[in-house]
């Protein structure tokens, strides 16, 4: 998928605000991510407005903080239509198209995030470049 799902900058500022709870935090994205994609794609099966709410509220949120703006995007529409369909009393049909695009956009979104995260990636990106000499620090007199 597009490298454009996540807004590095917003991410890097997640990471570095976090510091070390940030894999932590991150994990917990998935845990709740995958929980929540599941209960939304529950609640669309069974046309229950009520039940899209809280997954794609929790969803939107936790998604933002990592910078996963297009994921949250998705989340916020379906949690706003949701309430409307609430007031309304009507199903969350037209939300449809939303919910399927939900769960491949989360894996996708979580994959890059997880990729940035992985200090085997750093070095396999690095592997075969000579390193550049370090005039700072150690063994400079």
């Amino acid at each position: 998928m597009d490298q454009t799902l996540v807004d590095w900058p917003a991410f890097l500022a997640a990471r570095q605000e976090l510091g070390a709870d940030f894999i932590r935090i991150l994990g917990y994205f998935r845990e709740d991510g995958t929980k929540s994609v599941a209960a939304i794609e529950e609640a669309m099966r069974a046309k229950n407005a009520t039940a899209l709410i809280l997954p794609a509220h929790t969803l939107k949120g936790e998604s933002r903080q990592f910078g996963a703006e297009p994921l949250s995007v998705l989340a916020e529409q379906i949690e706003a239509v949701a309430r409307r369909c609430v007031e309304t009393h009507e199903a969350p049909d037209e939300v449809l198209q939303q919910v399927v695009q939900l769960r491949p956009t989360f894996e996708a979104t979580l994959s890059l995030l997880e990729r940035e995260c992985n200090p085997l990636v750093e070095r396999r990106q690095a592997f075969g470049k000579k390193a550049v000499a370090n005039n700072q620090g150690f063994g400079r007199i």
